[in-house]
């Protein structure tokens, strides 16, 4: 018998050895398509059942994929599909009556500004989509790039929708960085900011995350109202003073309000 496409424990073959990164994506993905599947949020147990990895393996991979927003820890130990996967559905999804791709275009037209759209995830938000403006600048950012939420328009709105208990835990795990002279750096100066974002509804990064980068931000509401991420429209100072920007909040907090109930 031949060995030259012998097979690995999952059936993988790669010039006759088992694939183990090959085996390893092939397992996460069977695990997200349980998780996915109908009747959700899954207990482990059927999860290791259904995508016919061992448990071990299973609770290591959903812990990556909570980790970079992909599934969703439920109550009673259970898993659910979490906001980067129901982001990603939504954005190749082209049956919507108003598709994610229509909202964002709609609302940089009506502002003239670039816009980004990004989902909470953990400890920080990621940017998956970034509409770019007319304007003969361009920003640092990038679709994937991974931002901390306290110095970001975005990041601020999701916060001012967590607990304070949840606000303080994610500043004692990840402390609050500084990125420009501007960034709030202490829990008493972030708290009050998030104070003013909850009651105006929206957010404002002056120069917080990047230099001569000016944003407005508020969050998108998950089914049970909390954020599961936000959309912002950025601008350059010199261009856009901060009474202009704050004037584009109604076409933004219509475009969250119109994206939530496909994310």
């Amino acid at each position: 018998m031949s060995t030259d496409a012998a097979s690995g424990a999952d059936g993988v073959t790669r010039g006759g050895r088992a694939s183990a990164a090959g085996s390893a994506l092939e397992k996460s993905l069977r695990i997200l398509e349980a998780v996915a599947a109908p009747g959700g949020p899954h207990r482990l147990a059927d999860l290791t059942a259904a995508a016919a990895v061992p448990k071990s393996s299973t609770f290591r991979i959903l812990a990556s994929l909570i980790e970079q927003g992909f599934v969703r820890a439920e109550e009673g130990s259970r898993y659910g599909v979490g906001p980067r996967l129901r982001g990603l559905t939504a954005l190749v999804s082209g049956g919507e009556p108003a598709s994610v791709e229509e909202i964002l275009r709609e609302l940089r037209r009506a502002t003239g500004q670039t816009v980004h759209l990004a989902l909470h995830s953990g400890e920080t938000i990621t940017y998956i989509r970034k509409l770019e403006s007319d304007q003969p600048f361009r920003t640092a950012s990038r679709v994937g790039m991974r931002m901390p939420l306290h110095t970001t328009a975005i990041g601020k709105s999701i916060l001012a929708g967590l607990t304070t208990g949840e606000v303080r835990e994610l500043i004692a795990a990840t402390g609050l960085p500084g990125r420009t002279q501007g960034t709030l750096t202490t829990a008493r100066a972030l708290m009050a900011e998030l104070d003013v974002v909850r009651a105006r509804g929206f957010a404002v990064d002056d120069e917080e995350n990047e230099p001569t980068i000016r944003c407005i931000g508020a969050a998108i509401e998950g089914p049970d109202g909390r954020p599961v991420g936000g959309v912002s429209v950025t601008t350059v100072t010199f261009l856009v003073s901060r009474e202009e920007i704050e004037a584009y909040a109604p076409a933004l907090r219509a475009a969250t309000a119109a994206l939530s109930p496909l994310l």
